[in-house]
């Protein structure tokens, strides 16, 4: 019986989460105000981001994921959550421009271009397929 009663004790109600991120980034989110919040506000509301983009180091992103267990169908694998991102633009003097917020929804209906990048640096010059042709026809005598 005690036995019993200290298995019990130990057991979580709760489910476990994962989180990744900055955590209830919806609600930070709501506290931004468009053309009077400044960057130096932004870091003290959100902190430091997560990343910026490669054209413009004016816009800012945050990421927040949300990773629980999944029920029993799903075998105890993590399922998202929640996957949400903010996207902040500011203008030349650090005030906040544009917000975007995207959730799980938003996210999953982004289209993405097709188009493949090509690399020309791994290509090699006729002199080097030559020999290198010529080297493996050495080779294969032996």
């Amino acid at each position: 019986m005690i036995l019993i009663i200290v298995i019990l004790s130990n057991c979580q109600l709760n489910k476990t989460q994962n989180n990744h991120g900055i955590i209830f980034l919806k609600n930070r989110y709501e506290k931004l105000i468009v053309d009077k919040t400044n960057s130096n506000d932004v870091i003290n509301i959100l902190g430091q981001p997560h990343t910026k983009s490669i054209k413009n180091s004016n816009d800012w992103i945050y990421i927040e994921r949300v990773l629980k267990k999944g029920s029993f169908h799903k075998m105890g694998k993590n399922v998202v959550k929640e996957n949400n991102v903010v996207v902040l633009s500011f203008n030349k003097f650090g005030i906040l421009e544009n917000k975007v917020f995207f959730d799980k929804k938003k996210l999953a209906n982004i289209n993405f271009s097709n188009d493949k990048t090509y690399n020309n640096l791994k290509s090699n010059s006729f002199v080097a397929d030559f020999l290198q042709s010529i080297r493996a026809k050495m080779y294969s005598n032996r």
